[in-house]
């Protein structure tokens, strides 16, 4: 049985969660509620550029989990591709910046492009830029989206799909991010769990509502969903993951809320539902 969580000193907030504030509210923010650990979107950076957002984040004690997001590697043109494998090296190096040991890849799909060649390219982006990681000593997680995202934004969309691609490159410096709101409806879910092992990377949570009014920006806080959250984390610490809870939720309901208020009921649902 899944032993429930007790305390904060796992949690970890994606600043899209709390998308209204900019990375110094954001610092503040988690802070002062005692939240420990930040997962940052490359937007957050740009108004600072990586080396003062570095300075800011490591003035503030908080962890840094990981940079999101690289990926979207296939494209039509070779020079689209180079151009795509050019802004993740440029990833990789504002994650070394700020002190995030790891990229969370969304691998990208092209409409009309067929899947197979899509993963292709995926792999092929992914084995080009794993040199810079490697000098970097930056991680690069391949992070399966949901297959109702197929079509533009990733087509790798099983846990299955990712630990392959994770076996066929054969580095320790790539693996995979399970995130409950993509991967819980897989019949496969629990097995592929324990066929990454150790190459799990990263651990995102939300809920799945229902209904789901935007399959992008209509996520649900943890535990008012059909996710059963607590098991798949069982699941995912049967392998001996110990790492950061990442609460990942696009929400255009939560954005409007007052942010501080946000940030104490994913506290609140952190330790009921996770």
């Amino acid at each position: 049985m899944t032993s429930s969580i007790t305390d904060l000193s796992r949690l970890c907030i994606h600043t899209m969660t709390t998308k209204p504030w900019n990375l110094a509210e954001t610092i503040a923010g988690y802070t002062s509620a005692g939240v420990p650990g930040i997962t940052v979107w490359r937007n957050h950076i740009e108004p600072y550029g990586a080396e003062e957002a570095g300075r800011m984040l490591r003035d503030s004690g908080l962890r840094v989990v990981s940079l999101c997001r690289g990926g979207f590697f296939p494209a039509r043109s070779a020079a689209d591709r180079e151009a795509a494998r050019d802004d993740n090296r440029r990833a990789i190096d504002e994650a070394a910046a700020i002190g995030a040991p790891l990229v969370v890849l969304v691998c990208g799909a092209v409409p009309g492009m067929e899947l197979a060649e899509a993963r292709q390219q995926i792999m092929d982006g992914i084995e080009a830029v794993l040199p810079h990681a490697r000098a970097a000593e930056v991680k690069l997680a391949i992070e399966p989206l949901h297959p109702m995202y197929a079509d533009d934004r990733s087509a790798v969309n099983t846990l299955e799909q990712a630990n392959n691609m994770v076996l066929a490159i054969g580095s320790p410096w790539v693996g995979v991010t399970v995130d409950v709101y993509h991967c819980w409806w897989d019949p496969m879910l629990k097995s592929e769990i324990q066929r990454a092992g150790n190459s799990i990377f990263s651990f995102h949570v939300c809920d799945w509502r229902t209904p789901t009014r935007h399959i992008l920006t209509d996520r649900g806080m943890m535990g008012e969903g059909c996710v059963d959250i607590p098991r798949i984390r069982g699941w995912v610490e049967d392998t001996g993951f110990t790492g950061p809870i990442e609460v990942e939720i696009f929400s255009t309901e939560f954005w409007d809320w007052d942010q501080e208020q946000l940030v104490e009921r994913i506290k609140r649902a952190y330790l009921s539902a996770v």
